[in-house]
């Protein structure tokens, strides 16, 4: 046995500003051949699949919610109440409770359900652009399209959607060390405006129930148990921010994946019953979570690697999805042999909405490949951080019109 101090690894520091796009992409690549750990400033990353599918399924280990509120001194208030509800950071009987009551309206064919929602909001998104040859997307599309969708699942008012993006966007800042330190108060703002907004919702909820998803949680019942409004309310913020600025991000990714790859966006337009199988390619390659952080609650010992209690171990989905995964070039053709993503996470922390993700991303690419032949990049895009939700502050694109 070798404890993981005295290894001789690579460095990796994710808060360097400068890892974007194909420099990131080489980065992480030369750092996945050297070795399956790299050292971090806080701990360890893992590089490959099977060691990062170990740390996240692991009972040895949990997500550092908690840890990462006392290092910056969150010790009451609205977002220390977020950050102890969040389901993310529960573990054991009180996860397997929640998750129970939350998992019915997140398989398959609950998400399927939203779809004619979605390509509606997609005709109406589309009716302002259809005479366009141009626009910035994440403007245009990508950011008002997630919270359109979340809006109508939860059965908010649609007008509430940009109120719910920008709620996301900042309550997603948590997990940002430097937005931590210096916007810790919009932030906290954030969550104790959603509280209000939220509380007042389910209240409606309870006295005229829906088809949505805030009415069949308040309904939902495993057991002889049902979710307390306090519990449904975090459980909503949950959603809200798991499936918002993350699609949002996803698709703007996927955008230019497809402007830089013209041949595969003709042939998605030709044949958009591809979409699923581009859904995953964009999801492999391009994961707007490259890393999931754990911190070990024991000593634990993997491939004759003794780690100790209270090790930060990150995980790298971006190597790992890559791993077994054949060639690593952006191809919606490619056969990947069952790889499986590590892009919604493993084990019992597995993304509950990575259906209605899937389902969103299909819908989207599937709609606008059509519209919008000869896809190319009218700009250089705009880069955000390896940290946190992974995303693109701009994204200009130009296209040939339909006639």
């Amino acid at each position: 046995m070798t404890l993981a101090s005295a290894l001789d690894l690579p460095e990796f520091d994710p808060a360097n500003v400068e890892l974007h796009g194909e420099r990131f992409h080489t980065t992480m690549a030369a750092l996945a051949e050297r070795s399956w750990l790299a050292r971090t400033p806080l701990g360890y990353l893992t590089l490959d699949r099977d060691a990062g599918e170990f740390f996240l399924r692991t009972k040895q280990a949990t997500f550092p919610g908690q840890m990462i509120a006392d290092l910056y001194g969150v010790t009451a208030g609205a977002l220390r109440e977020e950050i102890d509800r969040n389901i993310l950071h529960i573990d054991g009987g009180d996860h397997r409770r929640l998750r129970g009551l939350l998992n019915p309206s997140f398989t398959p064919k609950a998400a399927d359900r939203w779809r004619p929602a979605m390509r509606a909001i997609l005709d109406d998104l589309w009716s302002g652009m259809s005479d366009r040859t141009e626009c910035e997307f994440v403007t245009a599309f990508a950011k008002p399209y997630p919270s359109l969708t979340i809006a109508t699942v939860m059965g908010a008012p649609r007008e509430d959607a940009d109120r719910l993006h920008d709620w996301s966007y900042w309550i997603q800042q948590q997990f940002d060390g430097p937005a931590m330190l210096t916007r810790r108060d919009r932030i906290e703002q954030a969550v104790e405006e959603f509280f209000v907004w939220c509380r007042a919702l389910i209240e409606r909820r309870r006295d005229d129930p829906g088809d949505d998803l805030i009415s069949t949680l308040i309904a939902a019942e495993e057991d002889g148990e049902r979710l307390s409004d306090v519990e449904l309310m975090h459980l909503v913020l949950n959603v809200l921010i798991g499936g918002v600025d993350t699609t949002q991000s996803q698709l703007a990714h996927a955008m230019r994946l497809f402007a830089t790859h013209p041949d595969q966006w003709a042939l998605l337009a030709a044949e958009p019953q591809r979409a699923p199988q581009a859904v995953e390619e964009v999801l492999r390659h391009e994961p707007v979570t490259p890393f999931t952080a754990r911190i070990l609650t024991g000593d634990l010992t993997f491939r004759d690697v003794e780690f100790p209690a209270g090790t930060v171990v990150m995980v790298c989905s971006f190597t790992g999805n890559r791993d077994g995964a054949g060639d690593a070039a952006f191809d919606i053709r490619a056969e990947r042999d069952g790889a499986r993503l590590m892009t919604f996470g493993a084990g019992i922390h597995f993304c509950v909405g990575a259906n209605i993700a899937r389902a969103e991303l299909e819908e989207a690419l599937a709609f606008l490949a059509p519209r919008m032949p000869s896809l190319r990049l009218a700009g250089d895009p705009v880069w955000g951080t390896i940290q946190g939700i992974y995303g693109l502050q701009a994204l200009p694109l130009a296209w040939h019109g339909v006639k």
